[in-house]
C-alpha cells in the first residue's frame, strides 16, 4: 500500500482528491493538510510514499513548503497540483524541487498518470541501486 499526503486549501479539492487517489492501484491517502506549514508537518509525521501538493495556500504556498521538503525528506516525491498556467509561475514552482507540475485543467487522468509514474519509479529504485 502507498501512502499520499494531499496539501490543499481547499476542502472541496481535498475530499475529491482523496475520492480519486483511493480508487488507484494500492493507494491509500494518510492524510491532509490545508496548508504548506501543515502540510510539512504532517508529511514528517506521517512519512507518505508521495505528497499531492497545491500552490497557493494561507500560511506557507506550495513553493516554499516543497522547497523545504525536498530539504528535509528528498526521496519523497512531489506532485503540484495548480490552476496556475503563468510560466513564470510554474518556472518558479518547478525550480523549488516538486518531481512534477500537473495543471488542474489537465485534470483527473494527468495526475493520475504522473502518481502512478512516480510511485513506478520509487519502487524501481532501490532495487536498481542494489544490482
Amino acid at each position: 500500500m502507498k501512502h499520499i499526503l494531499i496539501v490543499d486549501d481547499s476542502a472541496v479539492m481535498r475530499r475529491s482528491l482523496r475520492t480519486l487517489l483511493e480508487k488507484g492501484p494500492d493507494w491509500d491517502v494518510c492524510g491532509e493538510a490545508e496548508n504548506g506549514c501543515e502540510g510539512v508537518d504532517r508529511a514528517q509525521k506521517l512519512h507518505p510514499d508521495l505528497i499531492v501538493m497545491d500552490l497557493v495556500m494561507p500560511v506557507l504556498n506550495g513553493i516554499e513548503a516543497s522547497r523545504l521538503l525536498k530539504r528535509l525528506m528528498p526521496a519523497t516525491p512531489i506532485v503540484m497540483f495548480t490552476s496556475f498556467t503563468d510560466p513564470y509561475i510554474k518556472a518558479t514552482a518547478l525550480a523549488a524541487g516538486p518531481d512534477a507540475l500537473i495543471d488542474k485543467a489537465e485534470g483527473a487522468t494527468a495526475l493520475l498518470n504522473s502518481i502512478q509514474g512516480l510511485l513506478v519509479s520509487e519502487i524501481a529504485t532501490p532495487a536498481d541501486s542494489a544490482a
